[in-house]
């Protein structure tokens, strides 16, 4: 009788599990986002580009230098985070009170960075490897886990948990959060908005490229990739209502429900009801979850 329990319990169990992990690369891919669409208003288009960015950083420093992939990972932050502020500083800033005309310019810049990716590896998939150490499974009861998905749900926490302590606990977040409630007030008061903003996107776009690096190992590295998971962190920005805490929450619920969906069905009709479950909250909450309790001025 316990055997036959655990049995059945254990696809479920497995699933759920799965939905965490889907949940935290997800959360991982959208944490930059939320970060430069929360803070700046920013939709960015490049975000997913700069995943990619973050994955080919990670081959190159292993393949080419024998880097170890622990620290191709801080690595893949640096290089991005410098991408994203140099383009900040030559294009970004001078179209923040241009939403469109910004929602084109990094669209355009996508466009660029894949070619140019393409032009220097080629189009042919790239393999991280994975470190020998999160080569095994970790059995518990009856629910196997893979190492390397635990590591990169507690890396996911660890992230999640640095981001709101820079965001509430820093002067860094407190100026962030002033030039958010009103620019001109906090720049009466000495906060440098242009530099709160240079920093805030070259964040967003560093923690981007730590997304990339754990979805290089996890999956192929081509010089596509970001498209596909730049939609799944716009779905849990938009579903959070573009702050830290919807994000967690979104990602943590369209990630279960998708995994426990595809186990039940199959995964193209898990993805379906997930995107027409989310149109339908949209047309009832169309702010997210956790709308910001003031609009930006």
């Amino acid at each position: 009788m316990g055997n036959s329990l655990s049995a059945d319990i254990a696809p479920i169990a497995n699933a759920l599990i799965l939905g965490l992990s889907i949940a935290s690369i997800w959360l991982i891919a959208a944490l930059g986002l939320a970060i430069i669409y929360g803070a700046i208003g920013v939709i960015n288009m490049a975000h997913g580009e700069f995943i990619m960015l973050g994955a080919y950083t990670s081959y190159a420093l292993q393949s080419f230098f024998g880097l170890p992939f622990l620290l191709c990972i801080p690595a893949a932050f640096i290089v991005v985070a410098f991408i994203g502020l140099l383009l900040e500083r030559g294009l970004i800033r001078y179209l923040y009170k241009r939403p469109l005309d910004t929602l084109l310019a990094t669209w355009g810049v996508s466009l660029v960075l894949t070619q140019l990716v393409r032009l220097t590896f080629g189009s042919d998939p790239k393999y991280i490897a994975v470190p020998e150490m999160f080569q095994s499974n970790v059995q518990l009861g009856f629910v196997n886990l893979s190492v390397l998905r635990i590591f990169v749900f507690a890396l996911t926490i660890v992230l999640v948990a640095a981001t709101a302590f820079l965001f509430y606990r820093t002067r860094f977040g407190m100026q962030v959060r002033a030039v958010m409630q009103n620019k001109e007030m906090a720049a009466s008061f000495g906060i440098n908005a242009d530099r709160v903003y240079m920093l805030t996107f070259a964040l967003g776009a560093g923690l981007a490229g730590v997304a990339g690096s754990l979805l290089g190992v996890l999956a192929i590295v081509l010089p596509t990739m970001g498209t596909a998971y730049v939609v799944q962190a716009f779905l849990v920005v938009v579903v959070g209502g573009g702050t830290i805490l919807g994000s967690v929450v979104a990602s943590g619920l369209t990630g279960e429900f998708q995994s426990v969906l595809a186990y039940v069905t199959n995964e193209t009709f898990a993805r379906f009801l997930l995107y027409l479950l989310i149109v339908v909250l949209l047309r009832f909450r169309p702010a997210g979850l956790f709308a910001p309790a003031k609009a930006r001025r």
